[in-house]
């Protein structure tokens, strides 16, 4: 029973992983305000169109495949920066937005609201086409 418990959440996360989700309206990233990033050193570095924020830790390697991957997306789509947050040294921000394993990517728009996230290493395309909804 164990086993095919643990089959079944490991299918689930294969299929999940790298998608970007939508947040839904009613959730705390909907509602207009400031955003996720005021009050934090990063609040100056929001990009034009979009910001693709990063959640990492040091012994991550989804997390290194993730950097390089936003990097050049952020390097060849204008408007769009990339912003890496160390997850261990930032617990705060990292409980405030509900990121609950690395690599967590959070695409914000121009304001720093959150538009969607995606849980483990996207691939290029999927950051690409999660960045559309803010052309």
């Amino acid at each position: 029973m164990a086993v095919v418990a643990v089959l079944g959440v490991w299918a689930l996360r294969a299929v999940r992983d790298g998608r970007f989700r939508t947040r839904r309206s009613g959730t705390a990233a909907a509602v207009p305000g400031p955003g996720l990033l005021e009050g934090t050193p990063w609040a100056h570095a929001l990009g034009e169109r979009a910001t693709l924020l990063q959640f990492s830790s040091a012994f991550c390697a989804p997390c290194r495949a993730t950097r390089r991957t936003l990097a050049e997306v952020a390097r060849i789509v204008p408007g769009v920066a990339h912003v890496e947050v160390d997850a261990e040294q930032h617990l705060d921000l990292v409980r405030r937005v509900g990121v609950l394993r690395t690599p967590t990517t959070l695409v914000l728009d121009p304001s720093g609201r959150e538009v969607s996230r995606a849980q483990g290493a996207p691939s290029r395309q999927a950051v690409v086409a999660s960045l559309e909804p803010l052309a």
